[in-house]
């Protein structure tokens, strides 16, 4: 009796656990397949209204209605200023990049620490906050739909009294004085829709141009791509977003189930193989994997187009982008449907009416922010909002490849960085602030960009009630001070968890490694673990670090290494060793030097430092750390000194 009692209890127990797991599996199932639904409506684009009196005089004066000039007008008039937003394009919605390039996809900042449990069923933590988190809210997805985004800018900017917003201007341009014999920004002459002129003063003009238009007019000092790393020639490609239309759920789905994408309800990234398609022309259009943001019109919108030898700064360069752009968005669109099945039922849509330009200008301001500053993980004392986004290096204008240099876990973004160093009366917000090229490749995001503009609206006021200007106000300790605490009063997050050393700082290689890869000659890709540090060096691989440095430094590396090079058989087999790293640097230098005196010559020259060769364990195979070093030490004869960079390790966490 006990026995057949024992048996039923195990038979109803397995039946309950079946039954429980059947009554999980199906929950999962049911919320995975909510958790890609696509809750939102179709909007129509609200009317945007431009204000009926222009003032003659306002407090603020934020000029560009992309992301970062809409939230810094926002902040500006909730800070108590008198503000006046204008666009400079022939736009019909606000938001700029965002909405009028539909570009869709946000580089979202994630905070380091997140939700633990279930973490893809709950809302992700984001740095920052304020303004953008109150404008992100408001959507259910990495990815926003166009028309919604813009009109939800505009009841923002509309609900603000303190606002007047103008759009369609023609031109605009700088007012300055000469004040205390430096050149001050003291508003702006405008050409109205209608064609007639109005000079409106302001106390402060904010410059939220994609290409700090108004700065650069008024003479502030800027570098262009990558000047500062010794290459005259390159920015980022651009992108010209193009539709497809015909999504439905089921498509949606599908799509996240190719091999290495992700996907979430309102968009999926991957689709590596988009990349083989076979473009028109190579030196001018080339396919990356894709980027797809959802609509709630049953379209999808594509970042992945790269077009090459954009001129960002030539209105005519930029046309004709957009025209090749154009021509070959049609045919990609082809070539993906028969690639991938999936994608079969699509059509294309058209393209966006803005052309998607990565880099061009960077401000010579207060402060400019380091590779460093983003490796090390560094804090400022005066850290008005925080990245963490990946130092994502697309392919340049000259078509060489891009590459994810690292990812940071949460690096400051100090406000000296929208200081212009050689005007005064004017705040920089957006890509084309105080950002080195290299970590421009994170700092570069909306987001970032938001956070800025939000700083730089409330610091007007703040510097009005001091009596100070805005390079006075940036260098005051108490007044940031204050800026911070309105900041937080705003909804703004400025805390900072302590992070951990990264482990690459430990590595007795990588002050040489931060150069190296300042100059792109490493990555350590999504998680860090790619610089390859203790890995052996061969003679190829040096090879192209110093053709690379050549490229960028042709005074210095004057000579060729082809008589060396011709003689290594297997290059990419051949261990690196001292003598040939020697060899191919004195080579490249036209310093005339023998196989065993070459380290000695250069050392002697001070080109090279004796400790740097004494720290390596076997001079006859050096590690990638090794040759980083070399590069350490040659690089100090190249690049120039940075009197601002603060100094290494001091302020990481």
């Amino acid at each position: 009796m006990r026995l057949k009692n024992w048996k039923k209890v195990v038979a109803l127990s397995l039946a309950a656990v079946l039954v429980l797991g059947a009554a999980g599996f199906m929950l999962i199932r049911y919320l995975e397949h909510s958790r890609l639904v696509n809750h939102g409506v179709t909007q129509a684009l609200l009317p945007v209204e431009s204000v009926s009196q222009i003032a003659e005089r306002y407090d603020v004066i934020v000029a560009g209605t992309d992301p970062e000039g809409i939230t810094a007008a926002i902040s500006a008039a909730r800070s108590g200023s008198k503000v006046l937003l204008v666009d400079g394009h022939d736009r019909k919605m606000l938001g700029g990049l965002m909405t009028v390039g539909m570009l869709n996809m946000i580089d979202l900042n994630y905070a380091p620490d997140q939700p633990f449990f279930f973490p893809q069923l709950r809302e992700a933590n984001y740095l920052n906050k304020g303004i953008f988190q109150e404008w992100y809210d408001q959507f259910d997805g990495s990815s926003f739909d166009v028309n919604v985004a813009a009109n939800l800018f505009y009841t923002m900017v509309r609900a603000e009294p303190n606002i007047d917003l103008l759009m369609e201007t023609r031109k605009m341009s700088p007012i300055t004085e000469t004040q205390n014999g430096g050149k001050v920004v003291t508003g702006l002459a405008l050409t109205l829709q209608d064609g007639s002129a109005k000079r409106v003063g302001a106390d402060a003009v904010i410059d939220a141009t994609q290409n700090a238009d108004i700065a650069a007019e008024a003479g502030a000092a800027f570098t262009l791509g990558r000047e500062d790393i010794g290459d005259l020639n390159s920015v980022m490609a651009s992108t010209l977003v193009f539709r497809m239309s015909g999504m439905t759920q089921e498509i949606w789905e599908k799509l996240g189930k190719h091999e290495d994408t992700g996907i979430d309800r309102m968009s999926v990234w991957g689709y590596k193989d988009a990349q083989l398609y076979e473009s028109s022309d190579p030196s001018k259009v080339k396919m990356r994997g894709l980027n797809i943001g959802r609509q709630n019109d049953g379209t999808i919108l594509i970042n992945s187009l790269l077009l090459f030898g954009i001129d960002p700064l030539d209105p005519k360069s930029i046309r004709e982008g957009i025209e090749i752009g154009t021509a070959e968005a049609p045919k990609i669109v082809e070539f993906l449907k028969q690639r991938f099945p999936e994608m079969a039922p699509l059509q294309y849509d058209g393209v966006a009416s803005e052309l998607y330009l990565r880099e061009s200008r960077h401000l010579e301001a207060e402060y400019r922010l380091t590779l460093a500053d983003v490796m090390e993980n560094r804090s400022h004392w005066d850290d008005i909002g925080y990245g963490s986004y990946p130092v994502d290096i697309q392919s340049t204008s000259d078509g060489r490849i891009g590459t994810v240099l690292m990812k940071p876990s949460q690096y400051g973004v100090p406000f000296r960085t929208l200081v212009p160093r050689t005007v005064d009366g004017l705040l920089v917000v957006g890509r084309s602030a105080g950002f080195d090229t290299v970590p421009h490749g994170s700092a570069r995001t909306i987001p970032v960009g938001m956070a800025a503009g939000e700083a730089a609206g409330a610091a007007i006021k703040l510097a009005q009630n001091a009596d100070m200007n805005l390079r006075e106000f940036s260098g005051s300790e108490p007044q940031i001070e204050r800026l911070k605490q309105q900041l937080r009063k705003q909804g703004v997050d400025l805390s900072r968890p302590k992070l951990p050393e990264p482990e690459y700082m430990k590595h007795k290689d990588y002050p040489g490694m931060l150069i190296a890869a300042n100059m792109y000659l490493t990555s350590g890709g999504y998680e860090n673990d790619g610089w390859g540090l203790d890995s052996e060096a061969n003679v190829q691989r040096f090879f192209n670090a110093v053709r690379v440095m050549r490229s960028l430094h042709p005074d210095f590396f004057p000579g060729d290494m082809e008589e060396i090079m011709v003689e290594v058989t297997d290059k990419a087999a051949q261990p690196l060793s001292v003598n040939m790293a020697a060899m191919l640097i004195a080579s490249a230098m036209q310093v005339p030097v023998t196989a065993d005196s070459a380290a000695a010559r250069l050392v002697a020259d001070g080109y090279l430092r004796q400790e740097t060769l004494d720290a390596i364990e076997d001079p006859q195979q050096l590690t990638n750390g090794d040759y980083y070093s070399i590069v350490g030490d040659l690089s100090r004869h190249f690049l120039p000194a940075d009197p601002d960079a603060e100094p290494a390790k001091a302020t990481a966490k």
